[in-house]
């Protein structure tokens, strides 16, 4: 049975926090805060778990299994990741493990990206200074979970967010993610309708059942 079909248990929700400095992130520090609040939520601090970033894959494989979602947390660098999640990706997501013949430990996993942008929305569409969508951008992201099996979410962006202590809206968007951890975590999310969205943000009320 598929993770979305089985929803006898409580899905188990393991965010993998990216950010070289923490501290200097009043949004990435909001989210990580929301996301600890959580029942069946598991963080991980990659960056102060391995500092020389001598990653375990086997400690990382078998904390893998033991979840069913699995959400990248980080700032969007360079239209991408920190350097740390790409040398994640190459050291734990094995041939034989996490694709290719047999390499089927991640079928059926949800995976997204929860990330903070320094520029507003508007910037990135086509007429915009970044000239594509954060979706697009993060392309590489979604055909590594489809090479896996996973069941890709559109990324919940947090736009702006140098200026999110300014105008308020930390509260809103840490309102946001909260809810959208709950609704996965008790399959309240209707996965299939988000597959579809460009980006998570606003769509909370839309996506969830009862």
């Amino acid at each position: 049975m598929s993770i979305l079909d089985d929803n006898t248990q409580p899905r188990r929700i393991l965010i993998l926090a990216a950010h070289p400095a923490p501290r200097r992130s009043v949004a990435g520090k909001a989210l990580r805060r929301a996301a600890a609040e959580v029942e069946g939520v598991t963080l991980a601090d990659l960056y102060a778990e391995y500092p020389r970033q001598d990653i375990n894959a086997d400690r990382e494989q078998a904390r893998l299994e033991a979840h069913d979602v699995i959400i990248f947390l980080h700032p969007f660098f360079w239209y991408s990741t920190p350097a740390i999640l790409k040398e994640w990706q190459d050291i734990v997501l094995e041939h034989g493990w996490a694709y290719g013949h047999e390499g089927n430990a991640l079928s059926g996993k949800i995976f997204f990206s929860a990330l903070t942008a320094g520029g507003p929305e508007t910037a990135y569409t086509p007429e915009g200074y970044n000239h594509f969508p954060v979706r697009t951008l993060l392309s590489p992201l979604e055909q590594t979970a489809d090479l896996c099996g996973m069941v890709y979410l559109p990324p919940l962006t947090f736009f702006a967010a140098g200026h999110a202590g300014e105008d308020n809206r930390i509260d809103e968007h840490a309102a946001e993610w909260k809810g959208y951890l709950m609704a996965l975590r008790d399959h309240r999310l209707d996965i299939e309708a988000a597959r579809k969205l460009p980006l998570l943000n606003g769509q909370l009320n839309s996506l969830v059942k009862g």
